[in-house]
């Protein structure tokens, strides 16, 4: 109490000489503040000659000097203008006003409207060793839940106890939603005795790609650097799967900000051979499904991120038409080639998730309200199949693979003809749209310097792209847009001709080419490689005709089986 009383007594000496010296103090500083922000802008660099010649060489231009003296007051006034901009933020789910749609006004695409017939078998036997049960396509544990002879929470717990084991080797799961999933499997079950049956996904247990938002869980999007992020809302493809009674057990890996299979804790392996990568970027939703640690997985593609995981991994992966899925609440890459499709067993697998998945979203405004059912009794017959006949000539690794295809295709009783893709347009050239959008998807990571802490630095990782195209001038990126148009043109000339078009699936350019078009495409299982690793073949179709190429597929799958091989290290013993 005495210092207390001591220290009151200097205070209220001090004190009229105290407010003397505090507002000089503060007027200085304010004096100091107004000359340093002065300072700032009078030192503030302007752009110069030497600058505008650099910056045009970037750009294959060049300006004599009385063009540039005449650009100069404007460029100047660009900084300024993307200052302004930058101050406000912007999260990564605001999309550009424009919408992007690849398909024709004219175009009216031939889609089933009946009944769906998904062809689902008529009776399935149980396993004696339950556990191979996770190896059994969706359209079999379908019929097992239905008929009640499993329940989705015993499938479930296979599913998680399996997770939690294997995924120390591959390096598949981002978080496991184990309280969620039990959660809903028993909700399923309590359903189904009651004879509330949603459908074929009913009590199925399923995985998302880690850049879809499910709320209260994090959304990592294979990055430290949001690691800790925990999204708000569901998307509303899980939303729609949550309705038809699927059983959400985990969200699995995605190479950082969706490239390849390396993520922030790990690469995701491949069950064919751990010492190798599942490829990407939708790698654990692959190499998930491969492994039966899930019934079937959603993954996304941009250019190649489902069929090759798919093809690396041995299952089968479907692309659907771009705006067919609704991407509301997935990480956006690129604004004009991000599509959202399953990951499974089958095509008829495939089919049973599109059916629910589909349909027009108001989060989505490239999102469009074209119906999808399938019909597996179509004749197969009826289909007018072609093939890419140059690209099957090539010497390349998986040729015979590939031309096998053909000719059980021919076996099938389909006569195939040759077409040949367009090459008059330069289509890798095109790909400075994704670079374009995809930098400026993430344009705050590279202002802050945040990109030195993502996980791979080297040339062609997304740090040095994402900088990179900071240099691509507006100009260009709509000249490329225009010859998108004039690509779009001419193979959709194709599919006058042809229901569906066979090619290699990593073989050419029609990977990049039909991302950039929009052309759903199916990835199926063709066999293997000379070292045991999976093999695919690619059937691609045109707009919102799915039905195509899933009843293709699909023939193609039964006639080879090569879709019930699976990976000997994750298969269960006898």
């Amino acid at each position: 109490m005495k210092s207390f009383c001591l220290y009151s007594r200097w205070y209220s000496k001090r004190k009229s000489h105290s407010i003397f010296y505090v507002g000089w103090l503060l007027i200085v500083l304010f004096v100091l503040i107004l000359s340093g922000c002065g300072r700032k802008e009078k030192k503030q660099v302007q752009i110069t000659r030497e600058m505008v010649r650099a910056a045009a060489f970037l750009s294959d231009l060049t300006f004599d000097d009385a063009e540039i003296d005449s650009m100069l007051d404007g460029l100047n006034g660009y900084r300024s203008s993307y200052q302004a901009i930058r101050r406000k933020s912007l999260t990564n789910d605001v999309s550009p006003a424009f919408v992007f749609s690849p398909v024709p006004q004219e175009y009216k695409p031939e889609v089933y409207n009946g009944l769906p017939d998904e062809g689902l078998p008529a009776k399935v036997q149980m396993p004696e060793n339950r556990e191979e049960l996770c190896f059994y396509s969706v359209s079999e544990l379908s019929v097992l839940l239905r008929t009640r002879q499993v329940t989705s929470e015993e499938l479930t717990r296979l599913y998680i106890s399996r997770l939690r084991k294997y995924d120390p080797v591959l390096h598949c799961v981002v978080t496991l939603l184990e309280d969620r999933a039990m959660a809903r499997a028993k909700q399923a079950d309590r359903e189904i005795i009651a004879g509330k049956y949603r459908g074929p996904l009913h009590g199925i247990p399923y995985g998302v790609k880690d850049l879809l938002d499910v709320e209260g869980v994090p959304s990592t999007w294979g990055s430290r650097l949001y690691e800790k992020h925990i999204a708000r809302h569901t998307a509303a493809v899980v939303q729609r799967l949550d309705s038809a009674g699927a059983v959400l057990v985990a969200k699995l890996s995605l190479g950082e900000f969706a490239m390849g299979d390396v993520w922030f804790r790990d690469m995701t392996r491949n069950p064919w051979n751990p010492a190798t990568g599942s490829s990407g970027s939708s790698a654990g939703s692959a190499a998930a499904t491969a492994a039966g640690l899930v019934g079937f997985a959603i993954g996304s593609e941009t250019w190649g991120s489902i069929v090759s995981p798919s093809t690396v991994c041995g299952v089968t992966g479907l692309r659907p038409t771009f705006g067919r899925v609704p991407r509301t609440g997935a990480m956006a890459l690129s604004w004009t080639m991000d599509k959202l499709g399953p990951i499974a067993r089958t095509a008829q697998d495939c089919a049973l998730v599109l059916a629910v998945i589909n349909g027009i979203h108001p989060g989505d405004p490239a999102s469009v309200n074209v119906p999808f059912s399938f019909n597996a009794s179509q004749n197969l017959k009826d289909l007018r199949v072609a093939y890419d006949a140059e690209i099957f000539t090539r010497n390349y690794p998986f040729r015979a693979n590939d031309s096998s295809v053909i000719e059980v295709l021919k076996h099938l009783g389909l006569h195939l003809f040759p077409v040949k893709v367009p090459d008059t347009i330069p289509v890798n050239a095109l790909s400075i749209i994704l670079e374009a959008e995809a930098a400026a998807a993430f344009d705050e990571i590279t202002r802050s310097g945040l990109d030195s802490m993502m996980v791979r630095q080297s040339k062609d990782a997304w740090p040095n792209i994402f900088r990179q195209a900071r240099t691509i001038p507006a100009v260009e990126y709509i000249q490329a847009n225009r010859l998108r148009t004039l690509l779009i043109r001419e193979f959709s000339q194709l599919f006058q001709k042809a229901d569906v078009i066979v090619f290699p699936s990593l073989e050419g350019d029609q990977l990049l080419i039909t991302n950039l078009t929009g052309h759903p495409a199916i990835s199926v299982p063709s066999g293997f490689d000379a070292q045991g690793m999976p093999t695919s073949v690619t059937f691609v179709g045109n707009w919102y005709c799915e039905q195509n190429i899933l009843l293709l597929a699909s023939a193609y799958q039964k006639a080879t089986q090569w879709y019930k091989k699976t990976p000997p290290a994750f298969t269960p013993s006898e």
